[in-house]
């Protein structure tokens, strides 16, 4: 009975230094981690807004297309001998292409000579004949007619043969080569594609409350994105009657290519209209703007304290953001000093 009561105390007395040893340990490190007053002042760094002189250019984005672009396929069907150009290559029109085979088609050509030569003969002699009543005038009446016809033959047969030498209709590039030597061709089977970019067409979607900014046959300064220092002038050709999907016109314009053709088919540039008015507008640094892209906020001192502010932006300038909504000239928003500072906080200004 002894026993069981000392084990008793030992294990009372083990519990009482273990929780002693606990108590000691946390406030050892409540001590030691560091407490946030919320209610000291953050030091922040703040701006006054102000109007801002800003000139409103308008810039519309569109794409580069090539001016002519074809795909070329064989008139005739046939064998290809040889292709005489590759992806790449500048070509002019009428320069041969394609070679087909047409070696069937000049042996019936010389077939056709033989018998031309024949009738030809043979009215010369039917002609002396009949003016002597030697014999019939129908008989010269049906070898004119094989004569008329062995000639139309042969033009036929000189069209083909001019048609297995395929050409190019316009001047341009090669940009994709879609057959090779020893295939066959066939009438609607593309064979090569040509494009011209001399001359381009360039297309951007305008809403209909700024369609009147556009005239037909007026001149416009146009950039390529991928060559901003270059500038090019473009005529509008063509405003669409429809809209497309997204509410929006086409708007077209005629672009002549600068001389070593650098505007290549696909790229993306943009139409500049240039304001002369300058638009009073309330422009903040980007950086003082926190919350989402969605819901943009800012934090705006009011009394002392830092207060988030719902706003509307509607252009970004490099490193600068207008506001549309929910700032006014006059309100003081904070700039730097983010650390620690929520929504309710106490700041101090720093100078």
């Amino acid at each position: 009975m002894k026993k069981t009561v000392i084990y008793i105390i030992v294990a009372v007395a083990l519990i009482a230094i273990i929780g002693i040893r606990l108590k000691t340990n946390k406030e050892t490190t409540v001590n030691r981690v560091y407490q946030y007053d919320k209610e000291q002042a953050i030091n922040v760094q703040v701006i006054t807004l102000m109007l801002e002189s800003v000139k409103n250019d308008i810039s519309y984005t569109g794409t580069f297309e090539p001016n002519k672009e074809t795909r070329i396929s064989a008139d005739i069907q046939g064998k290809i001998n040889s292709v005489l150009v590759d992806a790449g290559s500048s070509v002019r029109k009428g320069q041969p292409l394609l070679q087909l085979d047409n070696s069937l088609l000049k042996l019936q050509l010389q077939t056709v000579e033989i018998q031309i030569e024949g009738l030809e003969s043979d009215l010369k002699r039917y002609t002396v004949l009949a003016h002597a009543d030697a014999i019939q005038g129908v008989q010269l009446e049906k070898t004119e007619l094989a004569l008329k016809s062995a000639k139309v033959q042969k033009a036929t047969l000189m069209e083909q043969i001019n048609k297995t030498t395929i050409t190019a209709p316009f001047s341009g590039i090669v940009t994709a080569k879609l057959t090779e030597e020893g295939a066959f061709a066939a009438p609607g089977v593309p064979l090569l594609q040509i494009t011209d970019i001399s001359s381009l067409k360039f297309t951007v979607n305008v809403p209909e409350q700024e369609l009147k900014q556009f005239e037909t046959n007026q001149q416009y300064t146009l950039a390529a994105d991928a060559y901003p220092e270059t500038v090019l002038s473009g005529k509008v050709t063509l405003t669409a009657s429809k809209a497309n999907m997204g509410s929006s016109f086409p708007v077209q314009f005629s672009v002549n290519n600068t001389a070593d053709l650098k505007i290549k088919s696909g790229m993306f540039g943009n139409v500049q209209l240039k304001n002369n008015g300058d638009e009073k507008l309330i422009i903040i640094p980007a950086s003082a703007v926190v919350g989402t892209n969605i819901q943009p906020q800012v934090y705006q001192v009011k009394r002392g304290k830092a207060i988030l502010q719902n706003i509307t932006t509607s252009k970004r300038f490099q490193n600068k953001v207008q506001v549309s909504g929910g700032l006014t000239e006059g309100d003081v928003i904070i700039t730097n000093g983010f650390i620690n500072l929520y929504n309710g906080a106490n700041v101090s200004v720093k100078n």
